[in-house]
């Protein structure tokens, strides 16, 4: 007995969307593979309170305005995993919400590149910032570049660390007083973060370098006075690139300036 009419078109149609839908499915599979085969890992994220100036979240890494240290909005907060004792201070993550896990509040194929300027506290109820959570506790501007508007929770992502761009040069800002050097140092490019940091007055013994130890987060300490002389700062990134910066302070400085120089990583 013959088909009815048109059946074999719609039996057709059906075979087509069951084999695209599997073939979809395949290319899903090796892409999520892909993806963790090239550097990228799994965490989580979510944003600060709406109402909390972007500018300021600085924290933990002490940089007083994140548009004064060159970062923009684009920042976050890290879990201790991440933080590793304000080491991980200007580093760049990039960051995509896991559409694939959910596509309720993720935005798909978009991406974020943030700046880890503070750093996410523990708590003792086992929260998402505890180790070993890798989480981002973003600012609402970059979480909203990835997640829809209107989630108050958890999203899960994946990210990976990048090289960072910035725009002119590194920048050393001068705090403490006395002989006692307080540097912060921002605006870093490469790998962002700063794992060593030595100061050098003009005044110094030609190639003498004086080792600068972290106080906390972005800023360096050194316990010698240093005024009325032209500073130079030498540093080493966490992915092992050094840079000297020769005479980027003049003699004139004084605490609480900023100074540009015209080198970067």
């Amino acid at each position: 007995m013959a088909p009815p009419l048109g059946f074999s078109a719609v039996s057709s149609c059906a075979s087509f969307w069951h084999i695209f839908l599997l073939v979809s499915m395949v290319l899903e599979g090796m892409i999520i593979v892909n993806v963790e085969a090239n550097g990228w890992l799994s965490g989580h994220a979510t944003f600060y309170g709406t109402n909390q100036d972007p500018a300021t979240l600085g924290g933990a890494c002490g940089y007083d305005n994140t548009f004064h240290a060159g970062f923009g909005v684009n920042t976050a907060a890290v879990s201790s995993t991440l933080f590793r004792g304000g080491e991980a201070c200007g580093a760049c993550y990039q960051v995509i919400c896991n559409y694939r896990i959910d596509p309720k509040w993720c935005l798909q194929r978009r991406a974020v590149t943030v700046t880890a300027t503070n750093f996410c506290p523990p708590n003792n109820n086992g929260g998402w910032c505890n180790a070993p959570h890798q989480h981002f506790d973003m600012s609402t501007p970059a979480f909203l570049r990835i997640a829809r508007q209107g989630n108050e929770g958890i999203v899960p992502v994946i990210y990976r660390r990048v090289s960072c761009q910035r725009r002119g040069g590194v920048r050393f800002t001068l705090k403490g007083q006395s002989n006692f050097n307080m540097v912060m140092i921002s605006n870093v490019g490469g790998s962002g973060d700063v794992k060593a940091a030595w100061i050098r007055g003009s005044r110094m013994r030609k190639g003498t370098w004086l080792p600068m130890h972290r106080n906390w987060g972005a800023n360096w300490q050194s316990s010698i006075d240093l005024r009325n002389q032209k500073l130079s700062f030498k540093l080493t990134l966490v992915d092992g690139r050094a840079l000297v910066f020769s005479n980027v302070v003049p003699s004139t400085w004084s605490f609480g300036q900023t100074f540009s120089s015209r080198n970067q990583f």
